[in-house]
């Protein structure tokens, strides 16, 4: 049975020292010390807060501060629930405090004064604000090639291959089925997948002035409030290309590449069998081209895309392999990146997260959160903690043109290429 009322000794304190070091829960000790659940978490907290010189008893008024009359077993017992359900805010712990036989006929505080300790205490959350990713003015989107939209569709099944997710690019003016790229065996095709389609149709069609995309992880990391663009993103921009993400859900946004994700469906693998991806792929280069030239579409008054809008067959900006490392510049990236600003939660190892990069800084900066802005001069992210005034310089990764282009050369593994044009799609038949 535990003791109450009787003042722990010095041995016992140690004693719980020792426990808590050994990873015991405070339940657990007070069952070995035959002492209530709060005394050992009111001396378990101290032991944590303040080392060994915690453990020497303090008899008299508490120190000031909120909760300042309450008694420590009761602030001690706050502090160790809210460390072990973080999530658990001051209405919560209020309730839990007066459920606990501990403190039965005790007055319990009330939620602000709880919220008031927490605070006091640093057991309150950095508050993250938001910081949308930069983007350009939006214009009205009146020519070919002005606006790309890109959107991975949902998990298909085709017969003689099983799950396949498709990438498909349109212009939004001509209608224009710029690309479709078959995922084998995954829910979300990743950036390498995106760069690939998007290659096939800048080496066809040239570069857009601008690709709009959803808001999915592989372009940014989407679960911040504060994200920072993700390696296609950057790419884009360094290649002078705009990317605009859309602000509404389809159909009210994107409705026309959602309803290509039909077209492109019923024409290439609906009620067809594959051997394998490469004959897939095949047929849907093959189905484009038919549409393109020879399918007359409602929406562009009975006429194909090529037929409606000649000028779609090219941009007029070229690219090709040779030239996307010259294309690439990168301080088009700098400039970017160098109107953001993102905040970031130092781990308790000292590091954070950015862009898929890890980053140190020090351990003494904990549970910190940092401002974090972009240097165009020296390249370096400037990061300001929240309780200092000393800005610390990084250099910032993964912004190398090797890096951003990924594994380039393997981009026409399967899909012969013919740059004459104008093509029909009789010329692809077997």
């Amino acid at each position: 049975m535990s003791q109450t009322g009787r003042t722990t000794t010095l041995e016992e304190r140690v004693m719980i020292a020792e426990r808590v070091d050994a990873g015991r829960s405070s339940p657990e000790i007070a069952a070995e010390l035959g002492r209530p659940v709060s005394t050992v978490r009111k001396w378990r907290q101290r032991y944590l807060q303040e080392g060994r010189a915690g453990l020497t008893s303090q008899m008299g008024r508490p120190a000031s501060g909120a909760l300042s009359t309450f008694s420590p077993e009761l602030r001690a017992t706050i502090l160790e629930l809210r460390d072990q359900h973080p999530g658990w805010g001051p209405q919560t712990l209020q309730q839990e405090l007066s459920l606990d036989t501990g403190f039965t006929g005790q007055k319990i505080p009330s939620r602000p004064r709880i919220a008031a300790y927490l605070k006091e205490q640093g057991r309150v959350r950095a508050y993250e604000r938001n910081q949308d990713l930069p983007e350009a003015s939006e214009l009205p989107v009146e020519r070919p090639h002005q606006e790309w939209e890109m959107d991975a569709q949902g998990v298909a099944t085709v017969e003689g291959l099983g799950k396949v997710s498709f990438i498909n690019v349109l212009d939004v003016v001509s209608h224009t089925s710029l690309d479709s790229h078959a995922c084998l065996h995954t829910r979300h095709p990743p950036s390498q997948a995106y760069q690939q389609v998007l290659r096939r149709a800048f080496l066809r069609y040239g570069l857009p002035e601008q690709i709009s995309l959803d808001h999915d992880s592989v372009f940014y990391d989407n679960k911040s409030k504060s994200p920072f663009p993700g390696r296609l993103h950057l790419w884009l921009i360094g290649l002078g290309i705009q990317v605009r993400f859309i602000h509404q859900r389809p159909p009210r946004e994107h409705a026309r590449i959602e309803r290509h994700h039909q077209t492109i469906a019923k024409q290439a693998f609906e009620g067809q069998a594959f051997a394998d991806i490469s004959t897939l792929q095949r047929n849907l280069q093959a189905r484009l081209l038919f549409l393109n030239g020879e399918y007359r579409s409602r929406a562009l008054n009975g006429q194909a895309p090529w037929q409606a809008w000649p000028q779609a067959r090219h941009s007029g900006r070229p690219f090709t392999h040779e030239t996307e490392t010259h294309l690439l510049d990168l301080q088009r990236i700098y400039d970017y990146l160098h109107i953001g600003r993102w905040f970031r939660r130092v781990s308790i190892n000292g590091t954070f997260s950015l862009g898929a990069q890890i980053y140190n800084v020090t351990s003494d900066l904990a549970e910190q959160t940092l401002e974090i802005t972009f240097d165009n001069d020296s390249h370096q992210l400037l990061c300001l903690p929240e309780l200092d005034t000393k800005v610390i310089r990084l250099d910032i990764q993964g912004l190398s043109k090797t890096e951003l282009m990924g594994d380039a050369p393997a981009l026409l593994d399967y899909i012969p290429y013919q740059m004459a044009l104008p093509l029909s799609y009789l010329d692809t038949t077997l």
